[in-house]
């Protein structure tokens, strides 16, 4: 994908963002595009800056801190948001607190102590969105719908967090609206103003549907490289 391609990916992805949201009274501002980075090489997150992309996202922390470590500090970018997409290990907390704008996976009681206590250390708020096992699957993170109550108010109560939205990723085989629709549902009921669903398949399914934050990789990079 060569750095024109991916400029005119995003222009492409803006543009259905926007139609999407016109289609169903909504400002297309009040749909952010998260470029999800992982696994792709520097000259491609480049291009995606170079075309005014300023929302990113990552799945692991380490492979974040080499993509982003010395562009943050460079300050090049100051409105550069970097989102954690990928599962959070307790033993990365602190780094992850350092380097990330927002943490979308917050799915258990002891990465959010966790979180809580490291974010105290280092004086910082960031939002929280906490991530929903919609299609209760045993293999996939996230909080189960019926415990998801209980995990809200100890998050935000019992630990002080800033839970701004919720996330999901539906199962592959079923139709992703369903889960878009229910995790909306969810989200009104603690008046939650953010919604992360939608990856580079479905995202203008997500739109109409209430998403504020629709993550794309394959979309605008191309295909991710191996290993």
């Amino acid at each position: 994908m060569t750095e024109s391609g991916i400029a005119q990916n995003l222009k492409d992805i803006r543009a259905k963002i926007e139609t999407a949201a016109k289609a169903h009274d909504r400002e297309a501002r009040t749909v952010n595009l998260v470029a999800v980075s992982k696994k792709q090489p520097q000259d491609k997150i480049q291009a995606a800056l170079d075309a005014g992309q300023r929302v990113f996202g990552e799945n692991r922390v380490q492979e974040a801190y080499d993509h982003w470590a010395e562009i943050k500090r460079s300050n090049r970018y100051p409105d550069l948001r970097l989102h954690l997409i990928g599962p959070l290990q307790t033993n990365k907390v602190s780094e992850a607190v350092s380097l990330f704008d927002c943490i979308e996976t917050l799915d258990r009681d002891k990465l959010a102590r966790k979180l809580s206590a490291e974010m105290e250390k280092q004086g910082k708020t960031l939002p929280c969105f906490i991530q929903v096992n919609t299609g209760e699957e045993e293999q996939k993170s996230g909080v189960l719908p019926a415990q998801l109550d209980e995990f809200y108010n100890f998050c935000t109560k019992d630990c002080g967090l800033n839970v701004t939205g919720l996330m999901c990723i539906p199962p592959f085989n079923d139709p992703p609206a369903v889960h878009f629709a229910f995790l909306h549902k969810l989200a009104r009921r603690y008046h939650l103003p953010d919604l992360s669903m939608g990856m580079s398949a479905d995202y203008e399914k997500a739109i109409p549907l209430g998403a504020t934050y629709v993550r794309v990789g394959t979309g605008i990079f191309g295909e991710r490289r191996e290993g």
